[in-house]
């Protein structure tokens, strides 16, 4: 039961009373068993409960919580957490700040780019999904979502996504581009080849710094551990938070150590947080980042994610999108939408909605799940679309 004294975000929630979960499953106060194929929008990507992280995590809370605002003391996990993310990223990305959140650390990259460049003009994508405080809101792309809280940020200007000539606009008058390579709540679109070179090719003849959010498509939904991977270019910071924490609150900002020490002068503490890099949060994500290699998760994400398109093979799906395990399922509209999620509820399988793209309903499953889990939760799937087709 939902009380009136915490705050809801739509009058109609989703609504399920969630008493655990375990491995792919959600289990209400009822006892009813969900599949989990939505990981609370791309963020358990390891499931539920993964041993080995919680472990890691009560350990961390039985040596300290809190203990001050970031980057005064030094801490170990947060040291150990920066010291493995930079071992598998290229040399330019060679520094970590951790903050709070995903959207936070966009706020933060283009705070950098605008101390950085010393100009003001940012560019964005149609489509795109950064966050919603004022500054993520100002460069994402759904107005319905916007236009209740302008003015926001001035000089932002929205491109075509994936529209190879609309990058000519780009100049040197621009501090910085924010792209997501695979827009998420966009439906899963992503971006072509051809059309990351070149905007790589523009930034670089500009001096502009590429701000690439891998909040919803980093730590292996993809197939690798971030989607700019797969596309041959290296942004000059990286956005990263979701699946980051391994179910905890956590965010971060890669870049150049040189780039980043211009948040220490003119002004000091150029951006500041308090719980940023929080002790428990980073035992989390550290944990993560050691089982996605340990146990090589990251392997068996593209094959999953064909097994998981060969069973949803239904006539009243329009198109599947989709990168790894990342995934967008166009219906014929959103009333039908409505209906595949709210069945596959009924029946023990989480799916949800993006907040853009009506027409399609999400999964993004967490990525060790297994074959057998991939067939009997499609099975539900297909049953819920043959009944709403009949």
């Amino acid at each position: 039961m939902y009380t009136p004294f915490l705050a809801n975000t739509t009058n109609f929630p989703f609504g399920i009373e969630v008493d655990r979960a375990e491995g792919v499953f959600i289990y209400d106060k009822s006892g009813k068993k969900y599949f989990d194929l939505i990981a609370g929008i791309a963020v358990s990507n390891l499931g539920h409960q993964h041993p080995y992280v919680i472990d890691e995590i009560k350990k961390q809370v039985d040596k300290h919580l809190h203990v001050m605002v970031f980057g005064e003391y030094s801490q170990s996990i947060q040291n150990r957490l920066a010291e493995e993310l930079i071992k598998l990223l290229p040399k330019t990305l060679n520094c970590l700040y951790v903050v709070n959140s995903g959207t936070e650390a966009n706020e933060a990259a283009l705070k950098l780019a605008k101390r950085a460049t010393k100009r003001s003009r940012i560019v964005s994508f149609k489509g795109a999904y950064h966050g919603s405080t004022h500054g993520s809101l100002s460069v994402s792309g759904n107005e319905n979502k916007k236009f209740a809280f302008r003015p926001l940020l001035p000089d932002v200007f929205h491109l075509p996504f994936n529209d190879i000539d609309a990058l000519d606009f780009i100049d040197h008058k621009v501090a910085c581009v924010i792209i997501e390579p695979i827009q998420g709540d966009a439906g899963v679109r992503i971006a072509s080849k051809e059309f990351l070179l070149k905007l790589r090719k523009i930034c670089d003849e500009n001096c502009i710094l590429l701000i690439m959010d891998e909040i919803q498509s980093g730590m292996g939904r993809t197939g690798k551990l971030f989607a700019f991977e797969h596309f041959g270019i290296v942004p000059d910071i990286l956005t990263i938070g979701k699946a980051f924490g391994g179910g905890m609150p956590i965010g971060g900002l890669v870049t150049s150590q040189k780039l980043m020490s211009l948040f220490t002068v003119n002004p000091t503490l150029g951006h500041i947080t308090t719980f940023g890099g929080h002790p428990v949060s980073c035992a989390g994500a550290l944990a993560s980042l050691e089982v996605l290699q340990k146990e090589n998760v990251i392997a068996e994400v593209e094959e999953k994610g064909v097994f998981f398109e060969k069973l949803l093979n239904h006539s009243s799906i329009i198109e599947i999108r989709r990168f790894g395990l990342f995934f967008a399922i166009e219906m014929k509209n959103a009333a039908t939408v409505q209906k595949v999620v709210e069945g596959c509820k009924e029946n023990g399988v989480l799916s949800f909605w993006f907040l853009s793209c009506t027409e399609s309903f999400r999964i993004a499953p967490p990525l060790n799940i297994s074959y057998p889990e991939i067939e009997e939760s499609c099975g539900i799937i297909q049953k819920v679309l043959d009944e709403i087709n009949s």
